[in-house]
């Protein structure tokens, strides 16, 4: 597929390589020609001097063609204009934003456009290796009531069956990460030591959840 990213700076530059290697075509849009100098001597790609909210820009990009978007400038504001234009003006259905105030990125979340929150994410990330238990929201809805998280049971879940947590706790387990693979659970799946688990559930069931499974299952 064709791809067009707003940013050519170490995000950008590294979507862009990854997704040529992997067979696609992409164009760069960037306001300084000297951000392209990051995709190195080999990038095939088009590279388009620019903003990347403007209507010729996009077009000499190939946005017409294109079957995704991705704005992840430094600009929260330019980011999302770009994102609405490319959706609602070309009609590209595969759109993303980098977003890095928190609170804006919920807002447009919650309005249909995809954001990915870049401070809130890197915060998120730390809080679990500063504080393994509890839980972390890893996804919601754009509605904010449903919500993949990852749990994290208190030691004695581990070396039972994972249908048992279900049933304990009253949830859905999506997957598990093992051994740093992703892992869609059978009834015959066993916990063990080291598993991450991550669940889909409803905002209002979340402490009820942290409340069964941060105590023994014989509690």
């Amino acid at each position: 597929m064709h791809v067009v990213i707003m940013g050519c700076g170490r995000v950008g530059s590294l979507l862009a390589l990854e997704l040529e290697s992997n067979g696609h075509t992409v164009a760069v849009i960037d306001q300084s020609k000297e951000a392209f100098r990051r995709l190195g001597p080999d990038f095939k790609g088009r590279t388009v001097t620019g903003v990347g909210f403007d209507r010729d820009t996009l077009l000499e990009a190939g946005i017409e063609g294109a079957e995704a978007f991705a704005a992840v400038s430094n600009g929260d504001n330019s980011n999302i204009l770009a994102a609405r234009v490319a959706r609602e003006s070309f009609g590209v259905t595969n759109v993303v934003a980098r977003i890095y105030d928190p609170g804006r990125a919920e807002i447009y979340q919650r309005l249909g456009i995809p954001t990915v929150a870049t401070v809130l994410w890197a915060a998120d990330q730390i809080l679990r290796r500063l504080t393994p238990e509890g839980s972390r929201s890893e996804w919601r809805d754009a509605s904010g009531t449903v919500q993949l998280a990852e749990v994290h049971p208190h030691i004695d879940w581990f070396g039972l069956p994972v249908k048992e947590i279900e049933k304990a706790a009253a949830l859905r387990v999506a997957f598990l990460t093992r051994l740093g693979e992703g892992l869609i659970p059978d009834d015959g799946t066993v916990l063990q030591d080291g598993d991450l688990i991550h669940v889909m559930l409803r905002d209002d069931e979340l402490k009820n959840v942290e409340a069964v499974l941060g105590r023994s299952p014989e509690a």
